[in-house]
């Protein structure tokens, strides 16, 4: 291995004399706190499923606009297609993120709103707009069906997107643009709640595509959508009494998943019923302005942490890179014990939502002021606080502190969980070996970046916006199956008004800085006597020429990690386009395949760093 180290350090010169002190790239991690690796890993992310989405992403030439492909694999497995369910869970997180400040995301959420409109009225297996077509799982990604055989019809979808457009179309409506809401953004989510009011007493198949029955993560996505889509409909004046109706007995139904102890995933399929379908479930029902209800199975709930309990200890023997983890610690999550789906692994995303579920109970029990632990969730709090005992306790307790301090710790345990099984390069593929960690399964799998950037988030206190569970939380004492007749409207978008364009907030008091100190990473494997360079738009990256491009260092690098980086000040605002180039010893230049790469650099108090993950094209 030395070897190998010694001829990317001395493809330039003055780094050969370091070659003694080469690390391991788990060493090399490990010397991040887990703050700087989920702000570095946060960036890749975004950009990662920016590179995933049409007609622009890097990773999915071909794609239609606003089409988000599931990952560019096209085989072993094939994933080149988009999902009705991850596009919906991916920009749901871009619409909060978009609120938060990203302006930049705004063309991108109009591009997704209008191929929903227009996937809406695709044929496919599952019939058309108004007979079920809606419930179709995935289409091919220039927006024609997919007729092959596969788990459908699939009801998660159409909640699940009508909540990401439902979260614009009241950003639309708190900043005056009620008549969009109305007249662009409605006519789709309309469709999603018709079928949602029609179908959610239908059997259908899992979120995993497995399991034709009932599901948990449906059941409360159902519920959710109907609630938010009742509550806009009230304020865009318009009629969705579908969802009037039916919240209510989707709520019903969802009580009838709880089995004492735990949560059953599914109504269907021969299974213990432990699945993450169900911690899935409740970080999507998340409202930070819930208290601890069990009804909606809010995360700081005793159903919840109960089930969060006994879904993620399901994993602890059955993965060997669980094997020596103590009872009190975090450990890699599956789908399911029983899963066989290559091989039965831990998957990123799953990982990342034992974490997410966590922060948001912090963040309830931080917003409430108060803690209560019941004989059902006691065994959670046990695993994590020998010392808990069944009672109440406020914010101002010693055992309140101790116990909040003793979650914080175990759910950043799974996330350094995942941490330390992802490469250096940040790429996070479907899967990781639960043998030794190694990345399995689909590359760049997009809901697996989403799902980081929704743990980190959580982590840092931002939240999404309630959907209402404060007036929707009541259980009827009467319970009906009887569902809505649907009506369906074909939504036809002809183009998106240019006020909508957000006026930026004022400035916080804190000052921005000028300049941003950019760590440029590049995982490329080289050949003796290469470099790797950056070179780009601005002075500081050589005006994209390759003779005052930008050297990056070789210290870093390693037979597991090839990675190159450099340091370069940045003005801070500036929007910049790079790419990397490589330059051997006789004077050829080789540049990365297009597009360019591109990046507004944060101008924004706090922000004088970040770091820039990429692998080399």
């Amino acid at each position: 291995m030395m070897y190998s180290v010694l001829k990317a350090l001395c493809a330039i010169p003055l780094l050969c004399s370091v070659a003694g002190s080469a690390k391991t790239s788990f060493a090399l991690q490990q010397e991040e706190t887990l703050d700087q690796w989920l702000e570095a890993e946060g960036t890749f992310a975004l950009q990662a499923i920016l590179d995933n989405i049409g007609p622009n992403g890097a990773k999915v030439r071909g794609a239609h606009a606003g089409i988000v492909v599931a990952s560019p694999s096209k085989s072993n497995p094939d994933y080149f297609y988009t999902w009705t369910r991850d596009a919906a869970l991916v920009f749901k997180q871009l619409v909060d993120t978009f609120i938060a400040g990203n302006y930049d995301l705004q063309d991108k959420i109009h591009e997704f709103i209008t191929a929903q409109a227009e996937l809406q009225t695709v044929s496919n297996p599952s019939g058309t707009l108004s007979t079920g077509g809606l419930g179709e799982p995935k289409f091919h990604v220039n927006q024609t069906a997919f007729t092959g055989d596969w788990g459908r019809p699939q009801h998660d979808g159409p909640p699940l997107r009508a909540t990401a457009m439902i979260t614009y179309a009241k950003w639309l409506v708190d900043n005056g643009h009620v008549d969009a809401a109305r007249s662009i953004v409605w006519p789709v989510v309309q469709n999603d709640l018709a079928y949602v009011g029609q179908y959610w007493n239908s059997t259908g198949f899992d979120l995993w595509e497995e399991v034709k029955g009932s599901s948990f993560f449906t059941a409360i996505a159902q519920h959710r959508a109907l609630v938010e889509g009742g509550n806009l409909a009230r304020q865009l004046g318009v009629d969705c009494s579908q969802c009037e109706s039916q919240a209510p007995q989707v709520l019903c139904f969802l009580q009838s998943f709880w089995s004492g102890t735990n949560i059953i995933a599914n109504f269907g399929g021969d299974r213990s019923g432990l699945d993450t379908n169900s911690i899935l479930g409740i970080i999507h029902n998340f409202d930070p302005e819930a208290d601890c209800d069990d009804n909606t199975f809010q995360p700081c709930s005793s159903r919840a942490l109960a089930n969060h309990k006994r879904v993620t200890d399901s994993f602890r023997s059955i993965y060997p890179i669980n094997s020596r983890i103590p009872s009190d610690q975090a450990v890699a999550v599956g789908r399911y014990a029983e899963d066989v789906y290559y091989g039965g692994q831990p998957w990123y995303l799953a990982t990342f939502a034992a974490a997410e579920m966590l922060y948001n109970a912090i963040y309830q029990w931080n917003r409430t002021g108060e803690m209560s632990i019941t004989d059902v969730s006691l065994p959670f709090f046990k695993g994590v606080y020998s010392s808990a005992q069944v009672g109440k306790y406020s914010a101002s307790s010693r055992a309140f502190s101790d116990i909040m301090a003793n979650v914080t710790k175990y759910a950043d345990g799974y996330l350094n969980i995942a941490r330390r099984y992802t490469p250096c390069s940040g790429a996070l593929a479907e899967q990781f070996s639960k043998a030794d960690g190694r990345p399995l399964s689909a590359s760049d799998l997009t809901w697996s970046y989403a799902a980081l950037l929704t743990a980190k988030e959580r982590r840092n206190a931002i939240v999404p916006g309630p959907w209402g569970q404060k007036s929707a939380h009541d259980v009827p004492t009467t319970c009906s199956a009887s569902p809505a007749p649907g009506r369906y409207q074909t939504a036809t978008i002809t183009g998106w008004p240019s006020t909508l364009t957000p006026v930026p907030t004022s400035p916080t008091p804190c000052p921005a800085p000028n300049r941003v100190k950019v760590t440029f990473q590049s995982i490329t494997e080289t050949k003796w006597g290469e470099n790797i360079f950056i070179v780009g738009s601005v002075a500081e990256l050589g005006s994209w020429n390759p003779e005052a491009a930008t050297p990056l260092r070789a210290d870093k690098y390693e037979d597991s990690c090839h990675m190159w980086y450099a340091q370069v000040d940045l003005p801070a605002g500036a929007r910049v386009e790079y790419k990397y180039i490589r330059k051997s010893g006789d004077g050829k230049v080789v540049w990365e395949s297009d597009p360019n790469r591109s990046y507004k650099i944060p101008k924004k108090c706090g922000v004088s760093s970040l770091t820039l993950k990429s692998s080399w094209r």
